[in-house]
């Protein structure tokens, strides 16, 4: 079984300037990534804009994925799409490609009841032979995965660990506590901010979209933590925070692929509508990645 730790990357999808997917950038991005020291590939999560790809896209990325890590890191993919038979098939999907862990993201829209998620997540469970990572991001679905609810399906054996996006760090606390029985159950910080604390909480890494930025920074804060210097991973945890004041300017994801473009490297806009940035948030990261830059940050 594969051990749900560490930072994972969830990376970005760099595109040209048609908008069509630029996979020899998404190759040599994965690289990086993985020179800079993350610990696992997340492709097409919210990062990778996966709400606006085709499943032939996502089959593709995952195939470029799988290839181009070549076993260094493990392979995520989020496969979770609204209905349980389209999300169990392209789970499947790639498990045939050979992706290592699925990242399942809770129904949106509709809106869906406990008893309803807990279904879904638990058929999808019995019907993909992969480990499956919740994923829970509330704000963005519409839907929440109540901490009971976590509980119940950690006991399904390839149910192995859940990310919490929700920015709520009390409700990260009751996964760990809902799954402290569950041996190797891993609960994963969807917020950068919140990673340092949700390992000293229990947690066991973080799917860090301040990554695809400064992939050695963000591998740093868990590096140190596992070598018991809790104060260097606290000052690499606290060095992030003016790129993340960067947010309040727009769409954080569009916000990071904006900061990878202003370091040189050619992964395009996000896709349209969702790629505007104002010339005020432009200017103020331009000026905070100028910063970063002066003190080292990678």
């Amino acid at each position: 079984m594969v051990e749900i730790k560490g930072i994972i990357s969830p990376i970005i999808t760099p595109m040209n300037a048609d908008e069509s997917v630029n996979y020899d950038e998404l190759r040599a991005q994965i690289d990086r990534l993985i020179e800079n020291g993350v610990h696992g590939i997340f492709t097409f999560g919210t990062n990778g804009e996966g709400y606006i790809l085709s499943e032939d896209e996502k089959v593709n990325i995952m195939k470029a994925a799988v290839e181009q890590v070549a076993g260094r890191v493990p392979v995520y993919a989020s496969t979770g799409l609204i209905s349980t038979a389209d999300t169990i098939r392209l789970s499947n999907k790639a498990k045939e490609i050979g992706v290592d862990v699925l990242s399942i993201i809770t129904p949106s829209f509709a809106a869906a009841s406990q008893d309803e998620l807990y279904t879904h997540f638990k058929t999808v469970a019995e019907n993909v032979d992969l480990p499956i990572v919740l994923y829970n991001i509330p704000a963005r679905t519409g839907n929440a995965i109540a901490p009971d609810t976590v509980g119940k399906l950690s006991k399904i054996e390839n149910i192995i660990g859940v990310k919490d996006s929700s920015g709520n760090f009390d409700n990260i606390l009751q996964y760990i506590e809902q799954t402290r029985d569950r041996e190797y159950f891993s609960v994963l910080s969807g917020n950068d901010s919140l990673i340092l604390w949700t390992l000293l909480a229990g947690g066991t890494g973080g799917v860090a979209g301040c990554s695809n930025v400064y992939p050695f920074t963000m591998s740093q804060i868990y590096e140190q933590f596992l070598k018991g210097d809790i104060l260097s991973s606290r000052t690499y945890q606290d060095s992030i925070r003016s790129f993340r004041n960067c947010f309040k300017f727009g769409n954080p994801n569009t916000i990071v692929k904006y900061a990878v473009a202003e370091l040189r490297f050619p992964v395009g806009k996000c896709r349209t509508p969702f790629n505007q940035l104002s010339e005020q948030g432009f200017e103020a990261l331009r000026q905070v990645i100028a910063e970063n830059k002066a003190k080292g940050m990678k």
